[in-house]
Parts: structure tokens; C-alpha cells; sequence
């Protein structure tokens, strides 16, 4: 059955401008300076390391660095790529060298910061790095050989510290930046993608070239340069040569995409562009075949196509600028140690795992398949999987769903239910192909434009030649028609339109990866919101942060090394207050776990209220009054120093910005796991319908769901692998999260900061932009209505032709710019 979906729409907040955060240039609410916790921590880090240059670098508005506080990634892989690549330098003879991907690479200060980072770290050698790609090479010094006091590559000589890639790749991760291995696509983008930025720069650089060199070759006759003069027709032909050289470097690009086009039966852009290409150059080479220079517009074809390549690239490469954002590809998933029938032990990738098998997974990593637990107890979270924001207790002999994940600080021994095959895990993360979304109105433009531009050419034809008799002239008219009725509007202006707002958007924190978005933002209806982690945040909130302030030190310290580098949601949000108060001195000791219970290290504990008996100690800080989850202590010796109260709430903006987006028209519907109470109070507390809130959904259900209110045009919003099978589903789909490697490498865009003000941004975006391409049409129609009338007149010239085309041009320029000003302006959403 279809479920309903939550339609009122009350009056929308006013816009308020909010505080930038001193690092990032995110909107920054409250009266820290920062946005999150993350960039608190990176900007005082970048500070205590005499790095404040970065800033005077860096860009307005970079990603914020909530990426820094995540726990330590699985590096086995990049220590194994070193050694390799040691190996192959040994043996070569020559310095190891290893090529990366890097994740947050926005601007010039960042490549800076890498740098500096680079050169720090003990036998670094030299470090190149690719911003647009997103990738870096490393070159470093060998290490030292273990005998005959030689180093390395078999070269005598002292060698000095040895170089560590996992270790730079920590500090690294510790300033916002995550590194991957290479992904071969970028490395030759040419090869990989034609249409791809990297190739058209390069057509524009040779058709530029030829452009300014036809132009020069045809000025003559324009000054008029008589047919006598002894080097007229050397210069007529050089044009035809350069003009044919432009038709094969740039106009074949359009000419074949537009084949390829009518062969799947879409109508593209690509079709007027490569008509008005191929009937500017026919006419040109018959008219300078014949010798009539009326039929000669060389200069035009180069130019004309040099324009629409530049607006060709300013689309695409906007949308590539986005993706290469991200990691192009993400680290396979963490080997998991089996056992062997023998009684051995090896590791082995999740793929190959096998029902009966016993095998181990460590802390922070993920169960890969359904299995039952042998050690006696264990700590996981399902957030990943089902959106359940409470860790779960398992004990042994329980199964443990394929998707948990290991929050205690030790392993765990399971044994298989499932092959890897069968796993929930293996569809979730499975790719699902999406055919690329075809814009009806965009085609009905370009099929309208076709069709007017023919008929008045082949009737004008008729006309001239029932009238004169004259073939050159009835010639000459045709071949002015397809010539002055100049596409730029769509051709150039159009792309240009796009790139311009997906800037505008990258500065309100959004990032398109599609190029196909657009048209689909306006066939949505409907938002569909995932609950945990992108309703709320991925941790819970700290409901009595003032309890941290009446901490002493040495219970700050202790405080510090308990919850640092531990896994648990709890632990990780007294973390960030922590770090977005500056502390950074921890307690030396080692740390031991009670898995249910909490941590203790050095005679402290931090844990749940039953894991030590004592009271409340004097002024005990309590949550207010506000709803929240059972007490956290921090404890000494049976003293609490502290009780800290959470509750799983929705972002700071939500409710405003839901009342925002239903004040468009857009219905909103919550899509959770989490138990239906939890996701039925969260829409309550938005303001939503109860017929809003759907919970204890399975990723199956949830796809299920968007799959029966297809019609509705849903965007999904979510950020667990629960959500994939809804992203397969869904009309257009978005994630606040770039650091997981699952839904961002689906979404169509993606969003960052600690709310959801960028999906207001979108829509506001989108609505310049379609205004702006109103007007282009209009220019567009009045321009050729003018044009073509004097071309069926019979008064258009080639160098009136000349003077047409780049004036029109430039006219849909300053219209497109005027009419994006405003969302070019870097304001809070």
C-alpha cells in the first residue's frame, strides 16, 4: 500500500545570516567560533604547529573537519603498498615512490598544509600533488639496509630516520585530509572518460589557436581586400585549412556525440550545435570552391566552435571538480583473520568468507557477514545497518548481524552463519547501475529549435530561388540562416548557467556530482529523510555541557584518556566537547574495558551509573530537565565527579529548515530503522505529521517504500549503508557524509556542515538558475527572430555574421551573470 506523506505547508522561517566558523567558513551557530568540534580541534592544531599561513591561503569556504575526530582507519593496507613499493625500488635501483588518493583537497592552502606535513615527517623525500585529481606521489628516502652498513637500493651510505606513509597518512587524517589508494581512472582521464575535462581543455587550447589564426586570415577581406590582390586566395585557403582543422580537433566532438544521440533517440544539445557546425563549414567550402565569398564563413566555424567547447567544459568540469572531492576509490574492506581447518590462522579478504567458518574481527571494524559470537560478550553498533542509534549488547551463542560494528576495544571470534554471498552486507555495498536522466523539457526546446530553424531555411530557400532563379543566391540565404541562428544560448550559456551554480551551491557547503541533477531537482515532490546521522547528528548530544566546566584537572585528564580513541557514541561526543574546549593532556595509563559497563583506566572509571557504587557528588550537574537517556558518571575511587546526561536529537536548523522546504510545496516523510516510538518522537519535535514517521524499516522496506511512491519524485537523504537500497530507488538522492565510501559514490550530491540548510540551498540555486535560462530564451528567440529575418532578407554578410555571433554571445554572458549574482554571494543558507 502506498503510505501517506506529511503535506502541510506553514510559512517559512526568515533567512538568518549565522557566524562563520574560523576554520572552515561554515555557518557557525553559538558562541565558540566554530562550527563543530572538528574544526575547533584542526584550527588550534594548525596553530600549536606554526601553520597559520594555511589560512591566508585556503578558500572561504572549505569542508569542515569533522573527518579529523573519526577513529583511526585501517592503514595494513598502505604499510603492505609501502613495502612494495620499497621492494620495487630496491630492485630498480631508484627512490620508492608511491602514488594516493586524498580526500579534501579544496584550494591552494591545502596544498600547502600537505606539504608542510609532508616535509615534517622523518625521511620524507619530495611530494607532488595534484589538486584537480585529488591524488599526491610520494618519493622518500630507502631505508636503511640491514647488513654491510649499506643503504638502501643496494647503495653504500648513512641513511638517516626511516620513512612511515601510515604514520603521515594519521597526521594527515588528524588535519581533515583521508587517504586512499590510487584510483587508475584519474591517474589518465583522457583514456578513461573523452568527455572528461582534462580532453576538452585540450581541444580548446589547439581550437583557440586556430580561431585567432583563421580570424587573422579572414580580417583582410573584411578590410577590404580585393580578389586581385596577389595573396587573396593563399588567404582564403589557409582559412579553409584552419577552419577544417577546427571542424576535425572540436566540431568532431559534437558532430559525433550528436550521432550517437539520434541513434539512442535522444534529442541533445549536441544535434543544433553540430548542424550549425557542419552547414557553416559546407557552405564555406563550397562557396571558397567556387569563389564566392558571400558563401565563405570559415572564421565563424572556428570561432562558433571554439565557444561551445568552452561552455562544454565549463559544465563538466564543475561537476568533476565535486567528485574529485572525494575518494575515488575507497580502501578495500579490512581483511578478517579465519581460522584454517588446520588449526592456522590467515588472513583473508570478507568476500571469501564461508558458512561454519571462525574467524575474528577488530575493534572499529565490521561484522561482514551474519554470525554467531563465541567470545562471551560484546559491544556492537547498528547504526550502520538499520539506523538504531543505541549500541546492543550480544553474549555468546547470539548472532550478530552482517553490518555491526565492533565498538569494544578488543576483537571478537565469531563464527560464520552466512557465505559472503548471501550477507545483507555484500547487496548493500553492492553497485547498482543508473541510466543517465533524460530532460523532456530541455528536449522539446532543442527539438523545437531544430525543426523553426529547417523549415524557415528550406522555405526562405524556396522563396529566393522562386523569386531570382539565382542558385547562389538562394545558396547564400540557406547557408545564412543555418549560420546566423547561433544556439549559443543553450550551447554556451547554458553550461555556463550550471557551473556558475554549482560554485554558488560549493560555497553554501553543497557539492554537485551529477551533471544530470538539475533536471531532476525539478521533478521532485517529495524529500525522504533517513534519521540517524542525517536528521540527527551521528552522535548523541551532550545535554549538560556545563559538568565538563566543573571538572578539575587531574578528572579532565582522566576524562581525556578514557574517551579518546574509543568507539562507543557516547564516548565519542564527550571527545569532541572535549576538543572543542582545547584539552589535549591526558592521563598516562593504560585503558581496560567492561564491555556493558564502560572503561576504567588508572583507578577512574567512565561508564554506565551501575558499574560503580557512590553518590552523587555536590552539585552534580542533572540535564535540565530535558529529556534524555540514562547517566554516564565519571568516577574516582566510588566518588562521582560527574554525570552526563544525552539525548539523540535532531539538528540544530531541522525543524526551520523542514518548515522552509514544505513552505515550496515539498512533502517530507522520515524513513528509519530505529525503533517506530523513537522516529515517531522525532517527527513530533519537527513539527511533522505522525503519518510522517516510518520506523523499524528494513533497507528492503525502505526501497520498497520509494518504490510504491515513485510517482511523488522523491529526493532521499541518508548516510548508512541501510540507505542504498532507497538510493537504487529514488529519483535524485543526497548524504552528509563523504568518509564511509558507500552512498557518496551514488549520491547526486552531497552535503556538508552539522545541519540541513544545504537542501534549501539546492532548491534556491535552482530557482536562479531556471530564471536565468528564461531569459536566455527569451534573448535567445528575440536574437534569432532578428537574425534570421535578415538573413531571409538577404542582408546578412559574413562580417555581419562575424559581428552576430560573438555579440550574442557576450549578451547571453552578462545576462546569465547578472541573473546568478546573487547566488554567487557567499551568505548562510
Amino acid at each position: 500500500m502506498t503510505l501517506p506523506l506529511a503535506a502541510s505547508s506553514p510559512p517559512a522561517p526568515p533567512v538568518r545570516t549565522a557566524p562563520r566558523c574560523r576554520h572552515c567558513g561554515a555557518p557557525a551557530p553559538g558562541e565558540s567560533g566554530f562550527c563543530c568540534a572538528g574544526c575547533a580541534y584542526v584550527y588550534r592544531l594548525i596553530h600549536e604547529q606554526g601553520l597559520q599561513s594555511y589560512y591566508e591561503l585556503k578558500d572561504d569556504v572549505t569542508a569542515p573537519a569533522d573527518t579529523a575526530l573519526l577513529p583511526v582507519r585501517d592503514y595494513d593496507w598502505l604499510a603492505a603498498a609501502q613495502a612494495e613499493a620499497e621492494q620495487d625500488a630496491a630492485r630498480g635501483g631508484h627512490a620508492p615512490e608511491l602514488a594516493l588518493d586524498v580526500q579534501g583537497i579544496s584550494c591552494a592552502g591545502c596544498v600547502w598544509l600537505i606539504d608542510r606535513l609532508f616535509h615534517r615527517q622523518p625521511g620524507a623525500g619530495r611530494i607532488e600533488i595534484n589538486a584537480p585529481a585529488g591524488q599526491m606521489r610520494l618519493k622518500w628516502e630507502p631505508p636503511a639496509a640491514e647488513a654491510s652498513g649499506t643503504g638502501g637500493a643496494g647503495r653504500p651510505g648513512k641513511r638517516g630516520p626511516r620513512f612511515d606513509a601510515t604514520a603521515f597518512a594519521r597526521t594527515l587524517q588528524s588535519f581533515n585530509y583521508l587517504v586512499a589508494p590510487a584510483s587508475g581512472e584519474r591517474a589518465d582521464d583522457a583514456a578513461a572518460n573523452p568527455d572528461a575535462a582534462r580532453p576538452l581543455v585540450r581541444r580548446i587550447g589547439v581550437c583557440a589557436a586556430i580561431a585567432m589564426n583563421t580570424m587573422l586570415f579572414s580580417l583582410p577581406v573584411y578590410f577590404g581586400m580585393d580578389d586581385s590582390f596577389a595573396y587573396a586566395r593563399l588567404f582564403g585557403t589557409l582559412a579553409m585549412v584552419l577552419g577544417t582543422l577546427s571542424l576535425l580537433a572540436g566540431g568532431g566532438y559534437f558532430i559525433s556525440r550528436a550521432v550517437r544521440s539520434l541513434a539512442a533517440g535522444v534529442m541533445s544539445i549536441d544535434l543544433p550545435i553540430a548542424l550549425g557546425v557542419a552547414g557553416a563549414y559546407a557552405g564555406s567550402l563550397a562557396g571558397w570552391l567556387l569563389g564566392e565569398e558571400r558563401f565563405v564563413y570559415f572564421d565563424f566555424v572556428s570561432t562558433f566552435i571554439l565557444l561551445m567547447l568552452v561552455g562544454r567544459w565549463a559544465q563538466v568540469a564543475a561537476v568533476e571538480r565535486n567528485r574529485r572531492r572525494l575518494l575515488g576509490r575507497q580502501p578495500a574492506p579490512p581483511r578478517v583473520r579465519v581460522r584454517d581447518a588446520d588449526g592456522g590462522e590467515s588472513d583473508r579478504p570478507p568476500s571469501s568468507l564461508r558458512a561454519g567458518q571462525v574467524f575474528t574481527v577488530g575493534a572499529g571494524q565490521t561484522v561482514p557477514v551474519n554470525a554467531r559470537l563465541l567470545s562471551p560478550l560484546a559491544s556492537a553498533s547498528l547504526a550502520w545497518i538499520n539506523g538504531e542509534a543505541e549500541p546492543r549488547e550480544f553474549r555468546a551463542g547470539q548472532v550478530v548481524p552482517a553490518g555491526a560494528a565492533n565498538l569494544g576495544r578488543a576483537p571478537l571470534e565469531l563464527r560464520a552463519a552466512q557465505d559472503w554471498r548471501d550477507s545483507l552486507l555484500e547487496r548493500l555495498l553492492r553497485p547498482a547501475e543508473r541510466a543517465e536522466f533524460r530532460n523532456r523539457f530541455f528536449e522539446r526546446i532543442v527539438t523545437g529549435y531544430l525543426a523553426g530553424i529547417l523549415v524557415l531555411s528550406l522555405l526562405g530557400g524556396i522563396v529566393w530561388w522562386l523569386r531570382s532563379g539565382d542558385p547562389f543566391a538562394t545558396g547564400a540565404v540557406v547557408i545564412a540562416v543555418l549560420v546566423v541562428s547561433c544556439p549559443c544560448a543553450i550551447g554556451l550559456s547554458f553550461p555556463l548557467a550550471d557551473e556558475m551554480a554549482a560554485v554558488a551551491l560549493r560555497r553554501r557547503g553543497v557539492f554537485v556530482r551529477v551533471a544530470d541533477l538539475w533536471p531532476r531537482i525539478a521533478r521532485i515532490g517529495a524529500i525522504i529523510f533517513d534519521k540517524t546521522g542525517t536528521l540527527t547528528l551521528e552522535t548523541p548530544v551532550l545535554l549538560n555541557p556545563g559538568a565538563l566546566d566543573t571538572l578539575d584537572a587531574e578528572a579532565r585528564r582522566a576524562l581525556l584518556a578514557l574517551a579518546r580513541d574509543n568507539q562507543h557514541p557516547v564516548s565519542r561526543c564527550l571527545h569532541e566537547a572535549m576538543l572543542l574546549r582545547g584539552w589535549s593532556a591526558a592521563l598516562d595509563a593504560e585503558v581496560s574495558e567492561e564491555i556493558g559497563r564502560g572503561v576504567r583506566a588508572g583507578g577512574w572509571f567512565l561508564g554506565r551509573e551501575d558499574g560503580v557504587e557512590a553518590g552523587a557528588p555536590d552539585g552534580a550537574s542533572s540535564a535540565g530537565g530535558q529529556a534524555a537517556d540514562s547517566a554516564t558518571i565519571l568516577a574516582c575511587g566510588g566518588r562521582v565527579a560527574a554525570r552526563f546526561y544525552f539525548a539523540d536529537k535532531p539538528r540544530d536548523d531541522a525543524r526551520d529548515e523542514i518548515r522552509a522546504l514544505q513552505s515550496r510545496g515539498l512533502r517530507i516523510a522520515i524513513l528509519s530503522g530505529d525503533h517506530p516510538s523513537k522516529v515517531a518522537a522525532l517527527a513530533a519535535g519537527l513539527g511533522l505529521a505522525g503519518d510522517a514517521a516510518h520506523g523499524g524499516l528494513s533497507p528492503d522496506a525502505k526501497a520498497g517504500w520509494i518504490a510504491e511512491n515513485k510517482d511523488a519524485g522523491a529526493l532521499m537523504l541518508g548516510d548508512g549503508a541501510n540507505d542504498s537500497l532507497a538510493f537504487d530507488q529514488a529519483l535524485c538522492r543526497g548524504t552528509p557524509v563523504v568518509h564511509r565510501g558507500v552512498l557518496e559514490q551514488k549520491a547526486d550530491f552531497y552535503y556538508l556542515g552539522r545541519g540541513i540548510g544545504g537542501i534549501r540551498a539546492l532548491f534556491e540555486v535552482n530557482d536562479a538558475r531556471r530564471r536565468a535560462q528564461t531569459w536566455l530564451l527569451v534573448f535567445s528567440v528575440s536574437y534569432n527572430i532578428t537574425a534570421v529575418s535578415l538573413a531571409l532578407a538577404g542582408h546578412m554578410s559574413p562580417l555581419l555574421a562575424a559581428v552576430l555571433m560573438p555579440a550574442s554571445s557576450l549578451s547571453t554572458l552578462a545576462i546569465i551573470g547578472a541573473a546568478m549574482r546573487r547566488t554567487s554571494e557567499n551568505r548562510s543558507p
